[in-house]
């Protein structure tokens, strides 16, 4: 059709005296180079898109159009592409890509084509993405496509017949190390282990039982810190060096009164699972205690003495083989083709979608270290979205990040009060430097992304929260997480 050009003045189609919208195209299926071209600009010129700041894969471009219907499509690496994911029609150019820039309520638009190129391996539902793309003023306005009641209890039915069929063996690495720690070591110095080993959660061995018999996780160093700060300003290393890790979890047991009928501390059970248990028992332990981790462990004897700890299973795992299985039959998962803001998943901000039954919680950097380990605790959400004054986002505060406070024994003399996000996550660095956007631990998504494209980003080692933000701008919109993929799909 043509070629890419210099750079544009991107008003496209603009006459004298008439009123040009801005308008925001994206393209959010990677690439090296891609370039935007349209009706607007008599597809004779090449906008250049720019890759969104923390979002390698998202391209956008703002182009000042006049009212009206407009047609586009996106070069990407020398190829011609159109977004399946939006309105199209064919035409002498193909399959292009529709928009409407209406001001008055009664434009209509030439009707919409029922067909749709194959320029991926998923065969796209027509009926769930045809939508009326408005923009009055600049604002986009989606109409949300509808979930169909089938696609979703056929999708829900083959991965829990997927999941119910294979075994946590097949979660087993070829090689690995866990670290385990003791019940008799002292608190302070699980700290330090933890920290240095780069792990947020280990299980606990009990020499005198034989037995595995808990984890210790971040979200203890977050109580424990807590609990120590109500005694006084600061925190001491001698309070911590005086608990060892059985200590604590009967002094947890006190705390959350959880107490038997002759005023000892309960102690819940090790959730934990063998090598043969199916994958759908192991996911469905892990949403209803709500823990990161479970424990493979197999005993060869009856009484199960003698146990070895196999592996330690999370949702990141078993998501990963679900992503696998379906990867070359992703048609047979109808809900897969879906935006994940049509969808009932993630928790959002009321403007967007529904919220998740409780609000998003957000920070500002400014806010205490306090302040975010309350939120943690009490809103029972394991990572907190840290925003700036336009609720762009900055960083995120996590569980695991509490574990940086042992790197030069930091915790034994801060207040956490005084402390504030950005001093803790600037640990090591110059706290006075200004706090710009950290790209490298923000994992992030877009409202339109698909489905399967959330699980593959699910599916890689360490990610278990994506970010949704608007495209250029990162204001934040929601967040969705392992947890939340699982208990959608698994209903």
């Amino acid at each position: 059709m043509l070629s890419p050009g210099m750079d544009s003045t991107r008003e496209g189609g603009g006459v004298a005296g008439t009123v040009l919208i801005p308008t925001n195209f994206v393209w959010s299926y990677g690439g090296r180079s891609v370039y935007l071209s349209g009706s607007f600009t008599g597809w004779t010129n090449l906008y250049q898109m720019s890759p969104v700041e923390g979002c390698p894969t998202v391209f956008q471009v703002i182009c000042s159009l006049t009212p009206g219907y407009h047609q586009y499509k996106f070069f990407v690496d020398g190829e011609w592409r159109h977004d399946e994911n939006q309105p199209c029609i064919s035409c002498t150019y193909g399959i292009v890509n529709t928009v409407l820039l209406a001001r008055e309520s009664d434009y209509i638009p030439p009707p919409m084509s029922t067909a749709v190129s194959s320029l991926t391996n998923m065969d796209v539902d027509n009926e769930a993405f045809q939508q009326l793309v408005r923009i009055s003023d600049g604002s986009l306005h989606e109409a949300v496509p509808r979930v169909r009641e089938t696609d979703l209890e056929v999708s829900r039915h083959r991965v829990s017949l997927f999941l119910s069929t294979h075994t946590v063996y097949e979660l087993l690495p070829e090689s690995g190390k866990i670290i385990t720690l003791d019940v008799d070591l002292p608190v302070k110095q699980a700290f330090h282990i933890l920290y240095e080993q780069g792990i947020s959660i280990a299980p606990l061995w009990d020499s005198f039982k034989g037995q595995f018999v808990g984890v210790l996780s971040a979200l203890d160093f977050i109580l424990i810190l807590r609990e120590l700060g109500n005694h006084g300003s600061n925190l001491t290393e001698e309070e911590l060096e005086t608990h060892t890790i059985s200590a604590w979890k009967e002094g947890k047991g006190y705390l959350n009164r959880q107490i038997d009928g002759h005023g000892r501390a309960l102690r819940r059970g090790l959730i934990h699972a063998g090598p043969y248990d199916d994958m759908k028992d192991v996911a469905l332990k892990i949403l209803e205690n709500q823990v990161a981790t479970v424990p493979i462990i197999h005993s060869s004897s009856e009484d199960g003495s003698f146990p070895q700890l196999l592996h330690l299973a999370s949702l990141s795992g078993i998501l990963k083989c679900i992503c696998r299985y379906f990867r070359h039959s992703s048609n047979s998962l109808p809900v897969l083709q879906l935006p994940i803001f049509a969808i009932p998943v993630g928790t959002w901000v009321s403007e967007i979608g529904q919220p998740n039954q409780r609000p998003l919680a957000k920070l500002r950097a400014s806010a205490s270290l306090s302040s975010a380990l309350s939120l943690l605790v009490q809103a029972q959400v394991s990572s907190i979205p840290i925003v700036d004054d336009n609720d762009s986002l900055l960083d995120i505060y996590s569980r695991s990040d509490i574990t940086a406070l042992a790197k030069n024994r930091t915790y034994a003399h801060i207040n956490l009060e005084d402390m504030t996000i950005h001093q803790a996550l600037q640990l090591g660095q110059d706290p006075y430097s200004p706090y710009e956007f950290n790209s490298q631990r923000c994992e992030m998504c877009l409202r339109t992304d698909l489905l399967q494209e959330v699980m593959d980003r699910f599916a890689n080692p360490g990610i278990r929260r994506l970010v949704i933000v608007e495209a250029g701008s990162r204001r934040v919109e929601g967040i969705v997480s392992l947890s939340d993929i699982f208990k959608f799909l698994l209903g």
